[in-house]
C-alpha cells in the first residue's frame, strides 16, 4: 500500500513539471491540437530559442543577484539572533523574540504601501536593491523561529564542554553550532531562495525599469492584450524553475532533516 501510495504522490507531483515540457516543445499555432497529455508528434525547440533572445538571461542574472544578497543577509542575521535567544536567557531577549514572532503575523500586502515609501526615501526606488530590504525583512522571522527550535534541541553538555575548555560565544558559534545547524541553515536557505526568486509583488512595485527586472516580472511579456503564448511561458517557466528545483535536488535530505528538527520538539 505504502509503494503504491508514493507512486500516486510522485506522479501528481511531477505532472506539472511533465506538462510543462511537453507544452514548451509545442507550436503556438497548434498548441490546442492532439492531446494535452502526450508529447507532440514533431516538437520544436523555437520556444526556448526565443525565451533566450527576449532577455531572460539578464532577468536571470537580476534575480540571482536579489537571492543571493537576501539570502545571505536574512542567514547571517537570523542565525546570530537565534543564537542570542536560544542561548542567552533574559526578559528583553524574549521580548525581542516575541517581535520577531510578530512579524509572522503581518501579511506583506498590507506593508506594502509603508515598504514603498521606505524605499523611496533610501533613494533604492527603481534598482535591484530596492528588492533586498523588504525581502530580508519579511524572512527574518520564520528563520528565527526555526533556528531558535533547532539550536534550542543541542544538548546542553556539549555547550558546557566548550565553555569548560575556555571557548567565548565566537568558538561556541563556529565549532558547536554552525556543524549542528546546518540541516536548519540549508532549510531556511532553500525556503528563502524560493521566496525572493518566484516574488513578484517587490519588483512589481519597487522597480519600473526593464533592466531591472527579474524572472516573475519577465514572464509577463509572454502574455498579450489579446492572447497568452501558452508555449513560450511554458519554456520560460520551466527555464527559470530549475535552479530551485537542482537546488532542492542537491539538498533534499538536510532539508527534510531540518524541518524535522526544528518543528520536532
Amino acid at each position: 500500500m505504502v509503494p503504491l501510495l508514493g507512486i500516486v504522490w510522485f506522479a501528481a507531483a511531477f505532472y506539472p513539471v511533465y506538462y510543462m515540457f511537453i507544452s514548451s516543445l509545442r507550436e503556438r499555432s497548434d498548441y490546442l491540437e492532439g492531446s494535452p497529455w502526450l508529447p507532440p508528434l514533431q516538437p520544436v525547440l523555437g520556444n526556448y530559442a526565443e525565451v533566450l533572445g527576449s532577455g531572460l538571461a539578464l532577468y536571470f542574472l537580476n534575480s540571482l543577484f536579489v537571492v543571493t544578497l537576501s539570502v545571505a543577509l536574512i542567514v547571517f542575521v537570523g542565525f546570530l539572533a537565534a543564537y542570542v535567544i536560544a542561548r542567552i536567557p533574559s526578559r528583553a531577549i524574549r521580548g525581542v523574540f516575541t517581535t520577531f514572532l510578530m512579524g509572522l503575523a503581518i501579511p506583506l500586502q498590507a506593508a506594502i504601501i509603508p515598504v514603498y515609501l521606505l524605499i523611496v526615501e533610501m533613494g533604492l526606488y527603481d534598482t535591484l536593491y530596492a528588492l533586498i530590504p523588504p525581502q530580508v525583512a519579511f524572512g527574518i522571522p520564520l528563520t528565527v523561529l526555526i533556528l531558535v527550535n533547532f539550536i534550542r534541541d543541542i544538548p546542553n553538555e556539549l555547550f558546557d564542554a566548550i565553555k569548560l575548555d575556555g571557548g567565548g560565544h565566537r568558538r561556541t558559534l563556529r565549532s558547536l553550532v554552525l556543524p549542528l545547524s546546518r540541516p536548519a541553515l540549508v532549510t531556511v536557505v532553500i525556503y528563502n531562495a524560493l521566496q525572493a526568486w518566484n516574488n513578484f509583488l517587490f519588483p512589481l512595485v519597487l522597480t519600473q525599469s526593464s533592466n531591472v527586472r527579474t524572472i516573475p516580472l519577465a514572464l509577463q511579456q509572454f502574455q498579450g492584450q489579446y492572447g497568452v503564448d501558452v508555449p513560450g511561458l511554458m519554456a520560460a517557466v520551466l527555464l527559470s524553475t530549475l535552479p530551485i528545483i537542482v537546488l532542492y535536488i542537491v539538498a533534499r535530505r538536510q532539508l527534510l532533516g531540518g524541518l524535522a528538527a526544528g518543528f520536532g520538539r
